[in-house]
């Protein structure tokens, strides 16, 4: 009777921190400013591109460097806290960045955003990893993530019409603001979670510095995982510039504002329509060679659409193309290279693409920025050039190389 009532409490105890942990997701992907967050910056914060895009370095440098004193707070004071806490400094954050438009509040909020995504960063996977760990349900774990993404995803599909509507109804600033809402509201998620007591645990602080130093081994001793690895980085910072452009490119064309978060939504659906769908372009393709090369042909192809004729069709084309399929490209490579990885080295090597594609992105960020104060056009046409590198000097050919 008591081993009934207590298996029966671990799976009340499970069922619940899935539902929390889906809720938590949610609320994090409601990012209102997502869909105006060109405009906030231009018109409300009045700094130039180049600016913009020294933020963004800023705040990925701060998210590199703080993934490991932030994870000394899950190793002491638990993972709940550190989620607690990470929820805190977001809205904390939100209210500050919104409240005013100075380029040295805009980095200070940044560097707050860092924090806060780095308390969370790992935690929220972990705490959920060792409830469904205490009901020897691990294999129910990558289903579980894949479904908190597309609900996330979700969450900022619903989030930038919202948005937008209340940036042209209110102000510039109000989506920014408004952001302090969700962020609070998983506070209170993450308080709920029932945080499961781990005898035998290794430090969570370790875990980002030993990701980097493994991939980047990896890296030094593998041809293919190079290859894979600055094919993946150059595509998908295409994918992530166009996040940045379609909405100066929108403002060219006169589309008012109120629009602008329909047009991210669309790029959110893409991304999760072609995420979804992979398995039928590659029985169109009939091999991954063939879908990537093809992938990274029409990335560069949006580009210079948009760069040649800009209008309406031209900008939604180039969502589709170099949006949709740049920015999933980097899942399907991952899961590519998972055949080649050993098993006890998969998570910490795949975990460290990302980091690279940060790290670049930190360098090329301001470069880019500096050419959107020039012109779209170059701007365009040399992000262009990326992918264009990916496709002639480093392609992914599945049959002649191996790790």
């Amino acid at each position: 009777m008591f081993l009934f009532y207590t298996t029966s409490m671990k799976n009340q105890i499970l069922n619940s921190n899935i539902q929390k942990y889906y809720w938590f997701n949610f609320l994090r992907g409601l990012f209102f400013t997502s869909g105006v967050l060109v405009p906030f910056f231009t018109n409300w914060g009045h700094i130039s591109f180049a600016q913009i895009q020294f933020i963004q370095a800023w705040f990925m440098f701060w998210n590199f460097v703080l993934e490991i004193p932030t994870g000394v707070i899950a190793d002491r004071f638990g993972r709940k806290t550190s989620m607690i806490l990470g929820s805190l400094v977001l809205s904390i954050a939100a209210l500050i960045y919104g409240s005013i438009p100075h380029f040295y509040n805009f980095l200070f909020s940044e560097f707050l955003f860092a924090v806060g995504i780095t308390l969370i960063s790992g935690a929220d996977k972990a705490i959920l990893y060792d409830s469904l760990k205490e009901n020897n349900q691990e294999h129910l774990s990558i289903k579980i993530f894949n479904r908190a993404w597309s609900i996330h995803l979700l969450g900022l599909l619903i989030a930038a019409p919202i948005g937008s509507f209340m940036a042209s109804k209110l102000s510039l600033n109000a989506p920014m603001l408004f952001m302090f809402v969700p962020s609070l509201l998983s506070l209170f998620v993450a308080w709920s979670l029932k945080e499961i007591k781990i005898k035998d645990k290794s430090a969570e602080s370790l875990r980002y510095w030993a990701i980097f130093k493994k991939g980047l081994q990896f890296f030094r001793t593998n041809r293919y995982f190079q290859i894979a690895v600055i094919n993946s980085t150059l595509i998908h910072a295409a994918g992530y510039f166009v996040i940045w452009l379609y909405q100066p490119l929108i403002t060219n064309i006169k589309i008012p504002i109120i629009y602008f978060g329909y047009f991210h939504a669309f790029l959110v659906l893409m991304e999760i329509l072609i995420a979804h769908n992979y398995q039928f372009f590659e029985k169109i393709f009939k091999n991954l060679s063939n879908y990537l090369k093809f992938s990274a042909i029409i990335t560069i192809l949006g580009f210079i659409l948009v760069a040649v004729h800009l209008n309406l069709t031209t900008v939604i084309i180039f969502l589709i193309l170099s949006g949709g399929f740049g920015l999933t490209r980097r899942e399907v490579i991952e899961a590519h290279l998972n055949k080649y990885i050993p098993s006890s080295e998969r998570a910490t090597i795949v975990s460290s693409i990302s980091m690279f594609s940060s790290l670049f992105l930190v360098i090329v960020n301001p470069l880019i920025g500096f050419l959107m104060d020039k012109s779209l056009k170059l701007s365009l046409i040399f992000i262009s050039i990326l992918p264009l590198l990916a496709l002639l000097f480093f392609p992914i050919n599945e049959k002649k190389e191996n790790l």
